[in-house]
């Protein structure tokens, strides 16, 4: 009898990593049923040079003079100050703009006001008013910021496809990750710093760790519903509050 059910367990697992995997598909967003946490970090470093931390990823420092300097792998960022209360910044890649942003801190500073614009996967645009609160800092744009504004009409596709040996793919625009499930850390393609460690805990749900120099910055679990047609992904960001839930409905 154990022998059976060894057999039994292994072929099931074995299932996982195969175009059968019921994770693997075209998901796409559905922003009503989704609660997305907008977090970032500024430091001012003096000389109009500001360091910035969008979401939890790595750490961009620009002289906010408005030239192209180089930022997150494959882009150029822009930050140009008018007074102390206006900032503008642009993201662009391979030369075409993929963000925009118009920021405007309230009088007492602690609110701040993002008019901000970015290319959709379909080559479309979405414009989205933010409106952050401030959670750390004192003045100024230096600080954190959290915003859970509904960013309506958003279009966010999720492709998963098998990778390697126990592995899945993650694509969505501008960004893949490659994950190996067998609970051990695997450097990204990508970068030498940042690693993924992915755990399957049934035939419904999953979830992975990103590291960056051994220290875990965010966390994602993913589960499916029962007639596997939704995905739920909770995403938990070190030093933001809440966690991000993105709902995903299986496209037809």
């Amino acid at each position: 009898m154990q022998a059976i059910m060894f057999v039994a367990a292994s072929l099931a697992a074995s299932a996982f990593w195969t175009a059968n995997d019921p994770f693997v598909g075209h998901w796409n967003l559905d922003v009503s049923r989704s609660t997305i946490v907008d977090a970032m970090k500024v430091q001012g470093l003096g000389a109009n040079r500001y360091s910035f931390n969008f979401e939890g990823g790595p750490t961009e420092t620009v002289v906010a003079d408005g030239t192209d300097q180089p930022g997150l792998p494959g882009t150029t960022l822009s930050v140009k100050q008018s007074d102390g209360r206006t900032l503008s910044v642009v993201r662009k890649q391979d030369g075409r703009v993929i963000v925009s942003a118009n920021w405007k801190l309230s009088p007492d500073g602690r609110t701040l006001h993002d008019a901000f614009t970015s290319l959709q996967d379909d080559g479309s645009k979405l414009s989205t008013d933010y409106v952050y609160r401030r959670t750390a800092g004192t003045s100024g744009f230096a600080g954190a910021w959290e915003s859970t504004t509904k960013p309506v009409g958003l279009k966010l596709e999720l492709d998963i496809q098998p990778y390697a040996n126990k592995g899945l793919s993650f694509t969505s625009l501008g960004s893949k990750k490659s994950v190996i499930f067998d609970g051990r850390d695997h450097a990204a393609a990508d970068s030498k710093d940042v690693t993924f460690s992915g755990r399957r805990r049934g035939t419904r749900t999953m979830d992975y760790a990103e590291k960056n120099a051994g220290k875990v910055t965010r966390l994602r679990e993913f589960e499916l519903s029962q007639d596997g047609r939704t995905l739920t992904e909770t995403l938990r960001t070190t030093d933001q509050r809440s966690p991000d839930i993105f709902v995903f409905r299986r496209a037809e």
